[in-house]
């Protein structure tokens, strides 16, 4: 059985068929090849050629051209379509020709760079054999402290990340004056995940890393890859303030996919309610694995992930009378907070085909090795056209026929993607946009670049002119951070200022999630410090990889939670209290349907209980109906009124029945109707 038998089926079958709201076919693509390049290195053909490669896609000769040509380089190309030889040919090629160059791959997370590194240690691997030996080496903060220093001496090729070059390597770039030194290239890959705050600071560390090479006397060569987004080069330049060239051609074989929007079937009209989108992706799934298609599903939540995750193996089980270790294994989960070891497991259970379906948060977005799968399930809108191709995007092999299909669910966004899915495939996907030089960012980089090295009078850091620089360096003097002296700044502070800096603006704080065995006790999993209030409070049901623990105890000091496995039917959700204060109001205009303000808040919220929820099978969006109050109608039609009888999102007005009244904040979050049913939290749709 496989995918084209399963798509007819679903195409005859009208449970399925009358809900699709758009199928879209785009045809196969033929691989486009050119020779390998006169010029490549010989040893590098070879280790091709042992790899199975006998020519390249041309997007990866055309980066290779412009790379031998000494341009800065931007990759654009489709999942699984070899853009990792696109930095990997000419990067190994130097290192092979120049025996003192060096070169640095910064990648978003520890689970790329371990990809990587597996990768080009079997094509270093051939061209060892052959006498040439370049010792590649990830330096993160799972490198072992006694390591450290022998990686900083001899590897030729260090794999890492934004975070430990910011923290670990740049304030320490005495230590590494070699590797700056002959520095040559640097590598960014998946460039799209460093947008907004985390790509601002990104940025400044670039500024950082350039300004140290300088100093040692290296000017190195950069190559970004990129998933689609509508400005890579404006990103790209922004980023390395550099001007670069793009490679958008993809030359890489693809077959036919089909893109389905699928809204789930109403179960109540009277109160349009549709079945659960949730259910709705576990029975897609189903029918995937029963026919032997090896999927992703996607989910925006840790808690809904754990969900589709046990409903998928119930329904598996009921198909199938497997043991539940087989279960276990075939269907997997994914997301954060599951330990580095489960991870790369499953990593290798989806390249090796043990693993038939993963459900996954986002995490399994980027483009961490884990094989070519059949289809890709995303349980709801992504948030973002960009996100929703790159979930997409995990799905199809070569010259097979692959599957995405977007379940949407009660969200106003995804009914409206529903019912106007042109909407989502005519638009082009979301600029990524940063601004490194946002005041409070760019402040705290140049404590960081001040402690790494002096800064002159006059000096420029980035492009931010020098003119600028000096006021906020003699601000830092004013404020006792920095000495002037004999035209120099020099940091005089007793912090370590790149500590204090955390380029996500999240805590690295976890908590262990340990578990009481027959050995002692076995830790099964994490939660960042914020998280944990909400997450493994007392009482709180926490699900892990389809079980279910009951939360004993949460000691903050220790940075422990401790479980117990627990058989319930039911699972928790805190009640959260956010309260937002007003501090200073800028500036304010009139939208329509709204009024947009641009200030100051202070948000606080605070756990005060949680609610317990049974396990259901009805299917509907949350459980039962909600019961709206007895003013409802009432507010409903005042709602209507004041809006004008019109969409507040079209503008459309009401022509032959009313439009529906939303409540913004939804209903089930507050504690009584009247709150509810305010009309500050109405809108008209």
């Amino acid at each position: 059985m496989s995918l084209p038998i399963l798509l007819s089926t679903w195409r005859a079958d009208p449970s399925i068929a009358l809900n699709i709201v758009a199928w879209r076919t785009f045809p196969p693509q033929p691989a486009r090849f050119v020779p390998f390049p006169d010029d490549l290195h010989p040893a590098l053909a070879d280790a091709l050629h042992a790899q199975g490669i006998s020519a390249l896609y041309t997007h990866q000769a055309a980066a290779w051209r412009h790379a031998q040509d000494g341009q800065h380089v931007v990759v654009v190309t489709g999942t699984a379509s070899g853009k990792t030889l696109c930095y990997n040919l000419p990067v190994l090629d130097r290192l092979l020709r120049h025996p003192q160059a060096r070169a640095l791959y910064l990648f978003p997370t520890k689970a790329l760079a371990q990809d990587q590194l597996a990768v080009i240690s079997d094509q270093l691997s051939v061209i060892s054999n052959q006498g040439a030996v370049i010792r590649a080496a990830t330096y993160d903060g799972d490198t072992p402290a006694e390591a450290r220093p022998a990686i900083r001496a001899t590897a030729r090729l260090v794999i890492s990340n934004p975070d430990m070059l910011h923290v670990g390597v740049l304030p320490h770039h005495t230590l590494w004056a070699e590797f700056f030194g002959n520095l040559q290239f640097v590598v960014i890959d998946e460039m799209h995940a460093y947008r907004g705050v985390f790509g601002s600071h990104v940025a400044n560390v670039l500024r950082r890393l350039k300004r140290i090479a300088r100093f040692y006397g290296s000017s190195p060569q950069f190559i970004l890859t990129s998933a689609t987004i509508a400005n890579p080069v404006e990103l790209a330049e922004r980023l390395i303030e550099e001007p670069v060239v793009l490679v958008d051609d993809d030359g890489a074989a693809r077959g036919p996919r089909h893109f389905l929007i699928y809204n789930p079937p109403v179960v109540n009209r009277d109160l349009g309610l549709r079945r659960s989108a949730l259910l709705e992706s576990v029975r897609l799934a189903s029918d995937l694995l029963q026919h032997g298609v090896q999927t992703i599903v996607f989910a925006r939540a840790r808690r809904t992930v754990e969900l589709i995750l046990s409903y998928l193996r119930r329904s598996w089980a009921g198909a199938r009378s497997e043991t539940f270790a087989h279960q276990r294994s075939e269907i997997r989960a994914y997301r954060s907070g599951y330990l580095p070891r489960h991870r790369r497991e499953i990593e290798r259970g989806l390249r090796e085909g043990k693993v038939r379906t993963v459900v996954a948060t986002n995490a399994l977005e980027l483009g961490i090795d884990i094989g070519s799968l059949g289809a890709a399930i995303l349980t709801g809108y992504p948030g973002t056209i960009a996100g929703t191709w790159q979930q997409a995007g995990r799905a199809g092999r070569k010259n097979e026929a692959s599957l995405a299909a977007l379940v949407a669910s009660a969200s106003p966004l995804d009914q409206f993607l529903a019912r106007h899915p042109d909407y989502f495939f005519e638009r082009s996907p979301e600029q990524a946009l940063i601004n490194p030089d946002n005041l409070l960012i760019l402040l705290g980089h140049l404590r960081c670049a001040a402690f790494e090295l002096p800064f002159q009078e006059g000096e420029g850091f980035g492009r931010v002119e020098g003119a600028r620089v000096v006021e906020f360096l003699q601000f830092l003097h004013e404020a006792g951070v920095l000495h002037r002296s004999g035209g120099k700044y020099f940091w005089m502070a007793d912090q370590y200022p790149a500590q204090d800096i955390s380029l996500r603006s999240a805590s690295s704080e976890t908590v262990l999630l340990q578990v009481w065995g027959g050995n002692g006790w076995t830790t099964i999993g994490q939660v960042d410090q914020a998280s944990a209030h909400w997450m493994v409070h007392p009482g709180a049901v926490y699900l892990h990889e389809g079980q279910t623990y009951l939360v004993e105890e949460l000691d903050l000091e220790q940075h422990i939670a401790r479980l117990r496995p627990a058989e319930v039917d039911y699972y928790t959700q805190p009640r959260l209290d956010t309260t937002v204060q007003l501090l200073d109001k800028f500036d304010e205009g009139e939208v329509r349907g709204a009024t947009k303000a641009h200030g100051e808040i202070a948000v606080t919220t605070q756990v005060t209980g949680f609610r317990k929820l049974k396990l259901r099978d009805q299917g509907l969006w949350t459980g039962d109906p909600n019961d709206y109050g007895p003013n409802w109608a009432v507010q409903r039609d005042r709602a209507r009124a004041r809006d004008g009888y019109r969409c507040q999102v079209c503008g459309a007005p009401e022509q032959g029945r009313a439009h529906d009244v939303h409540h913004k904040v939804p209903f089930r979050a507050f504690a009584s109707y009247r709150q509810a049913n305010q009309l500050s939290n109405l809108v008209t749709l």
